[in-house]
């Protein structure tokens, strides 16, 4: 067992901190969801409740804690991972990596507004505050998002050592209470027959659609994949154990609850605007206010753990060319940690507009788990693709894709009912996300098709013939261009025009500085090619999908390097300079594409790099997209000419 993989008490904790906050905290709106409007009756109850078993067991236990975890790309996880480990198998997964891209980035909009509102929700059932109104609700519930999204430019380093004994506090309280109920009515015990639940999805009026409520106990599960690089395998299957079983003890004293004070009886509208909700009536009146407490930081742990996972996801999608390059902090030196901006300020503001949108708790369970399920299917197919690589037998993973879309995709039509319910607000956010990450993609690939790449070799005697023309000005000492010639043979027709034709740029060396990002996370090398010793070098870098491309930094160590080695001469070469062995200047050439009005497009391709240059303009600048000191940067921007220009027919007159 490598030491990533090693269990130990620290990583249990960890685990318990930063992954199940958004499953952990389902408790508090599951059964008030499934039971708002119905009457509680022993089949319902013990139906419901065996659906939420099953789910956990079928969804969470098996696909993503048993199987899942098994995809671990260089000992991460997450769907952008899970996508670099397939992405040249079939080239469509693409579009199952950004729909869950988009999904998840979705549900990071929802989560926090749903957890800290229905924890707080909880004040209702405080007697002395029993006359609170909804609107200080909210405005509890936005003053601690905007606190939880003010610090998130610290860093959560320091904080998030209190996460794992928080959490653990709260399965613990999660399971004494529920235990406590249980005996309420001992025969809420027969839940564990899956049969029950089947029978209710069956015979139940419209129970097919309470899978629509059922399904927001495992909405969660993707967190377990995604926060795989931080705990490892093991840490998280053991600990799911513990966690598991005090979600289960937990449904079930929630059950006996309900059968034993309201049987008979139905779940009124009224009855949930006064703060009804079973999960805080299993608790004693004297254990309310550190119940509410604890329910709250819960609450918010899940939420951090959710916008951490966010700016991760934004990052990996970043590298994998599938969104625009963004700002990126990193407030600590903690592995992982990172900050940015832009998608705080994306999600605080959908966060807001959630809260404010829906306003109670009750209403946003009715928009919820709607985009998740989404992500989910998605998870499911890139897998199949894994398990194919795998070797796996073809019998298996059918049966996998069996099981696991009919279940996925019975989610995915018992909350169809939500779409008029608010569903449609985070079907809107992720459609417009998935957007963003199409437009970029598909923007890239046009602009691909039309890159000419000519052989560097015809080339070299005239760069040669440049380098020591001193009739020409010398425009650096060192200059830099940035290729995405993936072959060190050849070099784009634009570069070679730069150096020669545009303005002719006499430089004593020039480099070439590929990036080529790499299938696996964190590996970050380089290779060096001295095409012509001393005059032309190329510096290939292979960096991981997750390892920022400092590129100002990481070329000065290459430089370093071989300069120890003695294998370039960086001393300037102006004769005045030269004496004093003064490093010669470095000068880097970014080459920025856009549209001419002589360019032709078919017309859906036209809007689709409308959009692109749109977003590019907002977005980072390519320079500091690749950490490049802006000071020692030049900007060349040329044209797309796309397709043949329409011939013009000009007559000419005489006067």
């Amino acid at each position: 067992m490598s030491s990533y993989n090693k269990v130990s008490f620290a990583g249990l904790l960890i685990a318990l901190g930063i992954i199940y906050g958004d499953i952990g905290t389902s408790p508090l709106y599951v059964l008030n969801a499934i039971t708002s409007g119905k009457v509680i009756t022993d089949e319902l109850v013990a139906g419901v409740l065996s659906l939420i078993i099953w789910t956990l067991t079928l969804q969470t236990t098996i696909k993503y804690v048993i199987l899942t975890l098994n995809a671990d790309n260089r000992g991460e996880g997450g769907i952008f991972s899970l996508f670099a480990l397939v992405r040249r198998r079939k080239r469509w997964l693409v579009a199952a990596a950004m729909i869950g891209g988009a999904a998840l980035l979705a549900d990071g909009m929802i989560t926090p507004p749903i957890s800290v509102t229905s924890a707080v929700e909880g004040l209702k059932q405080v007697p002395i505050l029993s006359s609170i109104t909804q609107t200080t609700i909210i405005y509890i519930v936005i003053g601690i998002l905007s606190v939880l999204f003010f610090i998130q430019q610290f860093g959560t380093a320091f904080i998030g050592k209190f996460f794992g004994p928080v959490m653990a506090c709260w399965f613990l309280m999660l399971a004494v209470l529920g235990f406590v109920h249980i005996s309420d009515d001992l025969s809420i015990l027969k839940a564990f027959n899956p049969w029950l639940g089947i029978k209710l999805l069956i015979e139940y009026p419209q129970g097919f659609y309470i899978l629509g409520g059922v399904f927001l106990c495992t909405t969660g599960a993707e967190a377990l994949y995604s926060d795989l690089g931080h705990c490892g395998k093991w840490n998280i299957r053991y600990s799911w154990i513990f966690v598991k079983t005090c979600l289960v003890i937990n449904y079930l004293g929630q059950g006996a609850w309900l059968l034993s004070h309201y049987n008979g009886k139905a779940i009124t509208a009224d009855m949930i605007n006064a703060g009804f909700n079973p999960f805080y009536g299993v608790m004693p009146g004297w254990f309310l206010y550190f119940g509410i407490a604890i329910a709250t930081i819960a609450a918010i742990i899940a939420s951090q753990a959710l916008i951490s996972g966010s700016f991760t996801l934004i990052s990996e999608a970043m590298r994998l060319n599938l969104w625009p390059k963004l700002r990126i902090n990193y407030p600590t030196e903690a592995r992982g940690q990172l900050f940015v901006p832009a998608i705080n300020l994306l999600l605080y503001a959908g966060c807001i507009g959630v809260v404010l949108f829906f306003k109670k708790a009750a209403n946003m369970e009715a928009a919820y788990g709607l985009a998740i399920t989404l992500c989910m299917i998605a998870t499911s197919i890139l897998f199949s693709n894994f398990l194919v690589l795998k070797r796996t037998k073809p019998i298996l993973i059918y049966l996998y894709l069996a099981v696991f879309l009919t279940l996925e995709l019975s989610f995915l039509f018992a909350n169809i009912q939500k779409f008029p319910h608010g569903g449609y607000v985070t079907l809107v956010i992720g459609g417009i996300l998935f957007l963003v990450m199409y437009i970029w993609f598909r923007a890239r690939k046009i602009k691909n098709r039309y890159v000419e790449f000519v052989r560097l070799e015809h080339y070299v005697p005239l760069i040669q013939e440049l380098s020591n023309d001193r009739a020409v000005p010398k425009y650096a000492t060192h200059l830099v261009y940035l290729t995405s010639a993936n072959n060190s043979k050849e070099i784009e027709h634009k570069i070679i025009y730069s150096i020669l034709n545009k303005k002719p740029k006499r430089a004593d060396i020039y480099w070439f500085v590929h990036v080529d990002t790499l299938d696996d996370p964190y590996t970050s090398e380089y290779k060096v090619e001295h095409i012509i010793p001393n005059d032309i070098i190329r510096v290939d870098f292979r960096l991981g999908f997750r390892v920022e491309p400092r590129i100002n930094l990481m070329f000065r160590k290459v430089v370093e390097d071989m300069v120890a080695n003695k294998e370039v001469n960086v001393t300037s070469r102006y004769e005045s300079l030269a004496s004093t062995n003064t490093v010669g200047d470095f000068q880097f050439v970014v080459m920025e594409k856009y549209i001419s009005q002589d360019t032709e497009l078919p017309f859906f391709e036209k809007i689709v790099m409308k959009f692109h240059f749109w977003l590019k303009d907002i977005s980072l600048s390519e320079e500091k997209g690749f950490g490049l000191d802006t000071a020692n940067v030049t900007i060349e921007k040329f044209p797309l000419l796309v397709g043949p220009v329409v011939r013009l027919r000009m007559k000419r007159v005489e006067e």
